[in-house]
Formats: structure tokens, C-alpha cells, sequence
């Protein structure tokens, strides 16, 4: 029989090697169009609490299939169909159950199983337990007062109540303080309170003990309880209390050996609490290792904590409590357990027809967990089946049909625990049945690579084929894998892999097919990145980062910011401070927080391109910190500081100012600088101050805030340190000397009782210091002579004594004024407006005073052009210093002049020198004052003009220049007029030609050359508007006529006005006659030209020639033409006739040869 056994166990392992060979056995992924046996897909965790605070407790039980699973539940191994219960809610399509919490809930405790079933089979749940705790309560008991001796050990006990874990336990007062644990008085892992030995102090009526249970979120309190310490006598004759030293015993755990059992995965706590006086030590090994690598100690080194996911923690302990009279060991074994866990779980497995399948379940734990199978729900003993096999840990079904399809179940369990699984074995054939869906559209960048998918079931497994383009040809090469799952992939895409892919899928069933459409997309990239970047803090920053991307993706398109690899949101708020445009960010008001590493991210769906810049906020330094004095001296004192962040610029200096809190008090005021790489100065100080002292720090940004100040640190008083300086002696008064200097600052002083001693003395001659002491910074020297030397000192002093030796300086006693004029004054003509004046120097001895220099004075008597002599207006130049020249200029040309020269001091000038008369040489006119157009004919034109108001010389004639300038780029050749006769003032131009616009250049002249130029611009008539002008607007008759008119039209006027207040009316006609429409008998520019008899027409243009009518464009001449404001017109209005006459039409034509002659 042995025999026969072990060669069908040969075949049988034979058989499962084939099996897992052969290609047909699949994991289970079955889609839920397939008919497929039930999987549970939720279920509530192993136990389920029913907390009060809770409402309802859900039981879970979900589950998928084809046909769709229904549900039935066990409760306590017995049938339990939550639907007879009307207080329970039952869900539809689900096997999960409501339990409401409405006070009955202990009669639903219990453990409950879930059953998914259809046709095909039956899964099974784990094991879900409804736990309904019980409020934990102490027991209503009363103690009497514990009365323990003072030295002895004692145990409080707490004996909690049962509750569900964790527990918490405290020890506190009635007022709720805890109770103060050290070395000789702790808790026990138990709860109980223990003591090495009790003291006096240990006396109390309230020890509490407290249970906490979290979970339930219940807190509960034993009795009070009393301890009554009774102290110790002595028996020495001072009667002062004696306690007696003894070696230590362990009060818990009892014993010399003990053993534990440890779940694997919890944490060992291994307790030592001893007795003893002194208060022993606790110490742990483990035996043959030392101490654990990972450990630590709690509650005063009395209890070892190894953690759960420490290796090897079973094994021997010991624990030593010693004190210095002996000591006292425990040793511990400890023994690990653990609960079924599963090695090899059963696997949900697909497989086609006449195949051989195996089932697999594998547990390990401490104690050896119990298996059990099942079939489908049921005991595998209490199903039959002739080609299944049992062996061991493994079932195998030989030659499996489609009726052996079921759900099997394995199930350990020791001590420790429970655990279930569910293995769906289903046997079918089935053809290709693709998942991915047909016509799927894939984009891809060139470089890059693409995945498209083809997910396929079938039984038994497809082959998968895939092509190009209706090709028959296979996709194959380097650059392309078809993975296991079906999956097509392209590596470093090409543009040529543009196209349309087919996967074929095809087993012993049959096949099927998908189309793919793959677009080659242009990759992603980051053109202008942005650039790393220092930004002063509140002025805004910029971060660009240009992206060119493929246009198909414009729509999808994504440009992302990120700081310091978190994602900022730009334009995410009214108030944000990021807001992005055209690809640049913008980062309103830089702070501190803005600084780091920025990242912009492109993105389309296929691809990404990322580049990342530095923002560095720059920003002035912060306080030093920790400013303290150290090294105090009299005069001097150390200051130390800590420097502040420099928030990105070095710091180049540091400040120091002070304040003192007598004269300048709240007034901080700068002391000494010191470089930036220094973290203290000496500082040297006034005497009689009282400092305060603060650093602030300086980079390129700009000074920081101040540091705090320090304690107020007060100087003795001392003599003074400096003498005044810049001291001036000034004379006012010719026999007086005014000494000033600059006081010495409050600060200066040193000390109370500042004063100066002023010494002086004559240096020209022998003489004694004379010296005065006065507290006022200024002093005069009365009767002094006139101006010679002094030597001064001035000396400061205070109650503490003299400053230093005074440096001495010189001055002058008052000034006076010069007494002499200078000599020889010469005038040399330079030329016609400048002269060069020369001189003899004033003697010194005649100067009476610091020479300030030479002022000369000069006034034009007359032009040289009249006879008649007349003062004009005084002119002032000064030369500074020692001179004996200067130049005058700024002279009228052609003129006389005269002049006188004086020397000037501090005091004030001296006496003029005798005056010289001289005259200027002629000049160039000045500028024409008016120059107008008299007259404007066909082919010429009159010009009118008045001489120069300064010629600067005799006038000897006039330069006329003119020019042909219509509207063209080009000009006329520049035709010159010479006028010779000086009295000349007008000239008539003939020749010129008609109808043309001409520009007239004119200026007078001298000897010396001729003036500035004075221009105008003028047109030439058409025949008949020339006719017109000339015989009708010049004649008399015609303005008396055109008077009459005036007058008459006044009149109707009048008429028509008190007709109509009267209410009279009269015909259209009459209208017209009597109100003319001056504008209806203006002429146009058509018929202005054209001569008739016709009465009418010589009204027309003689109103036209009156009125001035020209067209906008035309050259009509203004005020302006006729030159400056200066401009003078006769009492008899001739000029005003003569400028209305020529506001005609003017015309333009091309220049010819012309004629001159004098008006």
C-alpha cells in the first residue's frame, strides 16, 4: 500500500509541473460581461464596536458577479436573514445591514459570516464581530486608612475594570493633581501604585485611582483611599527619627523566574519594581546579548520596552535592583507567538478545459494554526468530487470542466486569531474578447515613447499581433514591444510612425481586432527660461519662460508655476499677489516669503519641458542683536553686537549713534562707522555724559533698522578736550577788531562751566598778550588802529580745568575805506561794442584794508550821430584782486562814452579817477523795425519800410533780396537790389510775374556790413482783380457810393423792424429787395476775373475789395507783415489805407526778368 501511495503521489506532482507549465492557467481578471463566480469586494473589519456617541453600525458586505450575487448571513454559526428584522435597514443590491442604536443593541451581539452567491458559486466573508461594550465601573466599596510605618514598602491597588482596549490609568488627588512618581514611588503596568518605602510626606486621604477607556471615550474613578504614615522612634536619647537601611527585594514580579508570551509585532515591556533603602536601581540584560539594540527605558528605568519590529526578542531576561547594601535579580523568558498568517494564499486562477489546476493555501503562526477548506461555503469533506485530490496544504483538480467552477475557501485560526480567503477557480473556453475600446486616438513626440493599449481576455490566453497602415506585414524592429498584457510600445517615435495600428488578438476560439490612431506631435519646449534674478524687496518681479509647443495642443496647452516645488496658483484671487500674462509671471510686491527656487512647467497631454530660476530678494539689513558694552573706561567703552540676516547683500558698514539725556535728549546722532566684517568698536566718549548707545547695519540696498539701545552709561566730567576752531577776525569798524569762533558743542564741553580765554597781541610791533575770559563765543578789541596784524588765541577752560595749548592765528584790525583813486587810466577801442581799460594800482599804504579789487564805471553820453550831449544810464563792472586791466564790453557802436576806475576793500569803494571820454567804432544797423507790402499788382509789387532805430554807424544804403517760392521744393534764383541812397524807404519791384508767391529779404547797412535780416512773403494779382483794385477800391465816388448803401440799408432796416411790431406784412419779394444778400453778391473765384457793363458787377467787387473776402490760402498781408510792434503809423491813417488797399486776391506765376525802379 506504501508503495502504491507513493507512485500516485509521483504522477500527481508529475501532473502539477505540467500544469504550471502549460500556458492556459491564468490569474483572475475576468470582466463583468463574463459570466464569473461572486468576489467580495467590502466587508466590515473583524469587529465592530457599537460606541455610544454613534447613531447606527453598519455590517458590510459587498460583492461582484455575473449573474449578479445575492446574500444571506450567519449569525453565531446559525442562519441569521436580516430582513425579518423590521428594525434593521437592510440596502438594496448589497448584503450590508444597518443595526440602529435605539438601545436594544445587545441582543444583536454576536459574530456574523456573509455568503455572496449566484449560480456558479458561493464566496464567503471573515468573521465580523458586533461587540456592545459595557460602561467599565469600579465597585461601590469603602477603605479603611492603610496605616503603614515609616521605611516599609506598601502597594496601592487600582484593579481596574474590564473594558475595551487601550487602558489608561492615573493616580491623582480629589482636586484632580497628579500624584508625583519618581525612583521610590511609580505605577506598575498593572496600575497599582508602589513604594520603595513610604515617607511622612506620603501621608493623604485621596488617592485616586483613575481608568480611562478612549475608545469609548469613558473616564471612571475608584474610591478614595487613605494612607496613614506613622514615623519612626528612635531610640536614641534626642528622640529624632531613625530609619533602618535594608537591601532591596522586588516587589513585583515575585519570584526568581517568570515567563511571557509576547504576540509578534507587539511591543515587550518587561517590569522590575524593587523595595529597598536606599531606593535600589533597576538595570536589564538580556542574557547572552546585553541589552537589546533597540530598546528604551520607562517609569524610572523599572520597565524595558523592546519594540515589536525588533528581531529575535524572544530569548532570556534579567533585571538586577541593587542598592549599596546588596541587590536582588529576576530573569524572564520570553516566548513569541503569532497569528495564522498566510505563506501561500490561494489565488483566484482562470483556465481553460482539460486542464489541471491547483490550489495552494500555505499558513504559518504559534501554536501551528488549524486549516480548513471549503467549497463554495461548504466543508470540503462534505463535497465529492473524483478528480479532485488532497495533499497536505494543496488540492489539485485533474482534467477540470466548466463544472468544477466554484469558490474555494481556506481558513486558519489558532489562539491568537482568524484569518479567511476566498480563491475563484473558473474552467471555460472562451474567444478574444478585447477591453480597450476601438478607434482610440494616441499622440506622441518625437524622441519620446507611447503605449497603446490592447487588453484582451480570453481562454485560453490570445496571441497578440499588431501592424500598420492595413498592412499584413507585423509591427517589428528594435524600436517596438509587445508587452505580455497585449500592450504595444514605441520607443523613440519617429514622425514617420504617424498611423492608424490594428491589434489582432487570436486563440483556439477564435479572433478579434481593434484599430489605434497615432498622431507624431512636435515635443514641448522651454525656448526663453527664466533667469535667475536679484529684486530689491517691494518693487515688483518678472519671471518669463517662452514655450513653443505643438498648435494641435493649443487648447489643452498648460503652463504651470511652481515655488519650491509647490504649485502657485497666478490670478487665483482679487488680491493675489501672482498674476501671469503671456507667459510671464508677475510677483506683485516682493517680500521675504517670495524668495526661493521657481519652476515653470509646459505641459501638453503627451509631454512636459520644466525650467527653474532663483529669486533672491534683496532688502536691507536686519537689527544687530545682543548689543552689550563691555571694557568700561572713563573716556571710552567697548560695544559688541551680534549682526542681523543680511537678506543677500554683504553688509558693507556698520553705524553707531548715540544719545545723551542732557543736552540733546531723544536725539540719536551718528558716533563712529565701523567696516562690515566687524562685530565691535572702542568707542571714545565725553566727559559728564550720559550715553545710550544702538548699531545699525548698511549694505547696498540700503541702512537697516536700529538695534535696541543699550543701558545708559554715564562719563565723569573732564577738562576740555579741543579748543574752539574757525575762528574769524573781522573788522567793521576802522577802529575796532571783531574776533568770532565756533563754540564748542554742548556735547564738548566735558564738564560744567565752560568758558574762553581770548589772548591777542600786535605783530607788527613789540607788544604783551592782553587776555579777557569771557563764556560768550565773541569778542571786540576796541581802539585798535586801522587795519594791521594781530595774533590771536583762544583757549577753552571748565571747572575741571584747561583745554589744550591754543594754536595761534593772525588777523586784521578794522578797515577803511581807500583813500587814493587809481592813476593813468587808459581806454584802448577794440572794437565797435568793447574796449580794454588800464590802469595804475592804488598804493598799499593808501588801501586802508584787504583790496577787494578794481570796480569801473562807465555811462554813453551821446550817439555820435547827433550833436546834442545826454546822460545815460551808469554801468558797474567789477575785476576782483590785484589788477591793473579790464575789459568793458557790451557798448553801443558809434557812440561816445566816459569813464571812471576806484579800488574797493571790505570797508567799501574809494575815490573815482579823473573821467575818460572815448567813442566807439561803427557798427552793423540793427534789425529793420517795419517792413511791409505797400502795394500788389499783376506784375509787381510795392515795398514800404522805416530806417533802423540804432544804425550803430551812417547808414549808407540798403541790401533787397527776393525769390520765386511756390508751392514747390524748388525756389527761384535769389535776386539782390542794391540801395545806395540811405533816406530811401521805399521801393517798387516790376517784371515779377503774375500770380505768384514771392519772398522779400531786406537789411540796412554801414560801412561795416549790413544788419540782421527782416523778412516777408507776397503774391502777385491776376489781370482783371488788378483792374479792379486799382479802378475802382482807389476811388472816391466809390467809397461814397458804397457809404450810401450802408446808410440806405440801415434805414429799411429800421422800417422792417417797426412794420412787424406793428403787424404789418409784406410780400417775399419786397423781403428780398429790401434786405440785400451781401453774401449771394460776393464773387467766386470763377467770375471775379471776368469784366462786364453789367451794373451790378462792380458792386460785387468793390464790396469784395472792402470786405477783404481772400480765400483762407491766399497771402494776405496782417500786421505782422509790416514788421515789429514798435511799428508807426500817421495821425492821417495813410498807412491803414495802404494796408487795406492791398488785401487782394494774389496769383502765382513763373518768374522773368524785372525791372526796378524807386518808388
Amino acid at each position: 500500500m506504501t508503495q502504491q501511495r507513493g507512485s500516485g503521489f509521483v504522477a500527481l506532482l508529475t501532473a502539477v509541473n505540467c500544469f504550471f507549465a502549460f500556458p492556459s492557467a491564468a490569474a483572475m481578471d475576468i470582466p463583468l460581461e463574463v459570466e464569473q463566480l461572486p468576489t467580495i469586494t467590502a466587508q466590515s473589519p473583524g469587529a465592530v464596536i457599537a460606541l455610544p456617541p454613534e447613531e447606527s453600525f453598519a455590517v458590510t458586505c459587498e460583492a461582484k458577479g455575473n449573474p449578479e450575487p445575492e446574500f444571506r448571513w450567519t449569525k453565531n454559526g446559525q442562519e441569521f436573514d436580516p430582513s425579518l428584522d423590521p428594525l434593521l435597514r437592510k440596502e438594496e443590491n448589497s448584503g450590508t445591514f444597518v443595526i440602529p442604536n435605539n438601545g436594544n443593541l445587545t441582543e444583536y451581539q454576536g459574530t456574523y459570516r456573509c455568503f455572496a452567491f449566484n449560480k456558479l458559486g458561493t464566496a464567503v466573508s471573515q468573521e465580523i464581530g458586533f461587540m456592545v461594550p459595557k460602561i467599565p465601573k469600579f465597585p461601590k466599596e469603602g477603605f479603611d486608612p492603610f496605616k503603614v510605618d515609616e521605611g516599609q514598602p506598601f502597594i496601592l491597588k487600582c484593579d481596574p475594570p474590564k473594558g475595551i482596549p487601550p487602558l489608561q490609568i492615573y493616580w491623582m488627588t480629589m482636586y484632580l493633581q497628579h500624584i508625583e512618581q519618581d525612583d521610590r514611588v511609580s505605577m506598575g503596568l498593572n496600575g497599582d501604585l508602589y513604594f520603595s518605602h513610604v515617607e511622612e510626606k506620603d501621608s493623604r486621604r485621596d488617592y485616586c485611582c483613575f481608568a480611562a477607556f478612549p475608545k469609548i471615550r469613558t473616564i471612571v474613578q475608584k474610591s478614595a483611599m487613605s494612607v496613614v504614615v506613622s514615623p519612626r522612634k528612635s531610640e536614641s536619647p534626642d528622640g529624632a527619627n531613625s530609619i533602618l537601611q535594608r537591601k532591596p527585594s522586588l516587589l513585583t514580579p515575585p519570584g526568581v523566574r517568570s515567563e511571557a508570551v509576547l504576540v509578534k509585532g507587539e511591543d515587550l515591556k518587561l517590569e522590575c519594581i524593587a523595595e529597598g533603602i536606599p531606593t535600589p536601581k533597576v538595570e536589564w540584560e538580556k542574557m547572552g546579548h546585553g541589552r537589546p539594540e533597540k530598546f528604551r527605558l520607562e517609569n524610572h528605568g523599572k520597565v524595558l520596552v523592546v519594540p515589536g519590529d525588533e528581531q529575535d526578542v524572544g530569548g532570556k531576561y534579567m533585571c538586577k535592583a541593587k542598592n549599596p547594601l546588596g541587590e536582588v535579580v529576576h530573569y524572564f523568558t520570553v516566548t513569541v507567538e503569532e497569528p495564522p498568517e498566510f505563506l501561500v494564499e490561494p489565488q483566484s486562477q482562470l483556465s481553460m478545459i482539460g486542464a489541471d489546476v491547483v490550489i495552494k493555501c500555505s499558513v504559518s503562526g504559534s501554536p501551528q494554526p488549524v486549516t480548513t477548506w471549503s467549497v463554495n461555503g461548504v466543508p470540503l469533506q462534505e463535497t465529492l468530487s473524483a478528480n479532485r485530490k488532497i495533499f497536505d496544504d494543496t488540492i489539485i483538480i485533474q482534467n477540470g470542466q466548466p463544472s468544477d467552477s466554484a469558490v474555494y475557501q481556506c481558513e486558519a485560526s489558532n489562539k491568537h486569531g482568524k484569518i479567511l480567503t476566498n480563491a475563484n477557480i473558473m474552467i471555460m473556453n472562451l474567444y478574444p474578447i478585447i477591453l480597450t475600446s476601438d478607434g482610440q486616438e494616441y499622440s506622441a513626440v518625437e524622441d519620446q515613447g507611447v503605449m497603446m493599449h490592447c487588453k484582451v481576455f480570453s481562454s485560453p490566453p490570445s496571441t497578440i499581433f499588431w501592424s500598420k497602415d492595413d498592412s499584413s506585414e507585423l509591427v517589428t524592429g528594435p524600436r517596438f514591444t509587445v508587452h505580455d498584457n497585449g500592450s504595444l510600445e514605441i520607443h523613440t517615435i519617429e514622425k514617420g510612425d504617424t498611423g492608424q495600428y490594428t491589434c489582432l488578438a487570436k486563440n483556439l476560439e477564435g479572433t478579434s481586432a481593434i484599430d489605434a490612431m497615432l498622431y507624431v506631435k512636435d515635443p514641448t519646449k522651454i525656448v526663453a527660461p527664466p533667469q535667475d534674478q536679484s529684486i530689491l524687496i517691494g518693487t515688483d518681479a518678472q519671471l518669463s519662460c517662452l514655450v513653443e509647443f505643438d498648435e494641435s495642443f493649443r487648447g489643452d496647452f498648460e503652463l504651470l508655476w511652481q515655488k519650491d516645488d509647490e504649485e502657485i496658483s497666478p490670478n487665483n484671487t482679487e488680491h493675489s499677489r501672482y498674476f501671469l500674462e503671456e507667459g510671464v509671471l508677475h510677483i506683485v510686491n516682493v517680500s521675504h516669503r517670495d524668495q526661493g527656487e521657481y519652476r515653470c512647467v509646459a505641459k501638453t497631454p503627451v509631454d512636459s519641458d520644466a525650467a527653474s530660476a532663483r529669486l533672491i530678494v534683496l532688502d536691507v539689513p536686519d537689527a544687530p542683536q545682543s548689543v552689550v558694552l563691555s571694557e568700561r573706561k572713563n573716556r571710552s567703552v567697548k560695544l559688541r553686537w551680534v549682526p542681523g540676516e543680511d537678506h543677500n547683500s554683504s553688509i558693507t558698514e556698520f553705524v553707531i549713534e548715540f544719545e545723551e539725556n542732557k543736552w540733546q535728549p531723544g536725539s540719536w546722532r551718528d558716533l563712529q562707522r565701523v567696516p562690515g566684517n566687524h562685530n565691535s568698536a572702542v568707542l571714545d566718549l565725553h566727559g559728564h555724559v550720559g550715553y545710550r548707545f544702538r548699531v545699525y547695519a548698511v549694505n547696498a540696498v540700503g541702512a537697516g533698522p536700529p538695534s535696541k539701545p543699550t543701558e545708559r552709561y554715564l562719563t565723569p566730567p573732564a577738562a576740555p578736550d579741543k579748543n574752539p576752531e574757525n575762528i574769524k577776525i573781522e573788522g567793521h569798524l576802522p577802529h575796532e577788531m571783531d574776533i568770532n569762533w565756533e563754540p564748542l558743542s554742548p556735547i564738548e564741553h566735558n564738564g560744567p562751566g565752560l568758558e574762553y580765554k581770548v589772548s591777542y597781541r600786535r605783530q607788527d610791533v613789540e607788544d604783551e598778550w592782553k587776555e579777557h575770559t569771557v563764556k560768550r563765543h565773541s569778542f571786540v578789541v576796541r581802539n585798535t588802529p586801522t587795519f594791521v596784524p594781530y595774533e590771536i588765541k583762544i583757549q577753552a577752560k571748565n571747572h575741571q580745568g584747561w583745554g589744550p595749548e591754543p594754536k595761534m592765528v593772525t588777523g586784521y584790525s578794522g578797515e577803511d575805506f581807500p583813500s587814493a583813486a587809481p592813476d593813468d587810466v587808459a581806454v584802448e577801442v577794440m572794437n565797435s561794442s568793447m574796449v580794454n581799460v588800464t590802469w595804475k594800482q592804488v598804493p598799499k599804504d593808501k588801501l586802508h584794508g584787504h583790496l577787494g579789487g578794481y570796480r569801473v564805471n562807465w555811462w554813453r553820453m551821446r550817439s555820435l550821430l547827433h550833436s546834442k550831449q545826454s546822460q545815460g544810464e551808469r554801468h558797474t563792472a567789477a575785476f576782483p584782486g590785484s589788477r591793473s586791466h579790464g575789459t568793458v564790453s557790451g557798448l553801443v557802436p558809434f557812440s561816445e562814452y566816459s569813464l571812471i576806475v576806484m579800488s574797493f576793500n571790505g570797508r567799501g569803494n574809494g575815490p573815482g579817477s579823473k573821467a575818460v571820454n572815448f567813442k566807439t567804432l561803427e557798427g552793423v544797423p540793427e534789425k529793420i523795425p517795419v517792413f511791409r507790402v505797400a502795394d500788389v499788382q499783376k506784375r509787381s509789387i510795392s515795398l514800404a519800410w522805416t530806417p533802423p532805430l540804432e544804425p550803430n554807424g551812417i547808414l549808407t544804403g540798403y541790401l533787397l533780396e527776393y525769390q520765386l517760392i511756390n508751392d514747390t521744393e524748388e525756389a527761384g534764383p535769389l535776386q539782390r537790389v542794391n540801395i545806395s541812397k540811405p533816406d530811401t524807404t521805399r521801393w517798387h519791384l516790376r517784371d515779377l510775374e503774375p500770380l505768384s508767391k514771392y519772398r522779400f529779404q531786406l537789411r540796412s547797412c554801414t560801412s561795416m556790413g549790413c544788419g540782421s535780416i527782416v523778412s516777408l512773403e507776397s503774391t502777385t494779382l491776376e489781370t482783371s482783380l488788378a483792374s479792379v483794385h486799382t479802378g475802382i477800391s482807389s476811388q472816391g465816388w466809390f467809397i461814397g457810393l458804397m457809404s450810401a448803401i450802408a446808410l440806405l440799408t440801415l434805414v429799411v432796416l429800421i422800417a422792417c423792424f417797426v412794420n412787424r411790431n406793428k403787424g404789418g406784412k409784406y410780400s417775399v419779394k419786397e423781403k428780398e429787395d429790401l434786405h440785400p444778400d451781401v453774401e449771394s453778391q460776393g464773387i467766386n473765384d470763377d467770375t471775379f476775373c471776368e469784366y462786364s457793363d453789367n451794373d451790378e458787377k462792380p458792386l460785387k467787387g468793390s464790396q469784395h475789395s472792402l470786405s477783404g473776402g481772400l480765400k483762407a490760402e491766399d497771402s494776405g498781408d496782417s500786421l505782422v507783415d509790416y514788421g515789429d510792434d514798435d511799428a508807426q503809423f500817421n495821425e492821417d491813417g495813410s498807412f491803414i489805407g495802404e494796408y487795406a488797399a492791398k488785401k487782394e486776391k494774389r496769383a502765382s506765376a513763373e518768374i522773368k526778368a524785372t525791372a526796378q525802379t524807386p518808388a
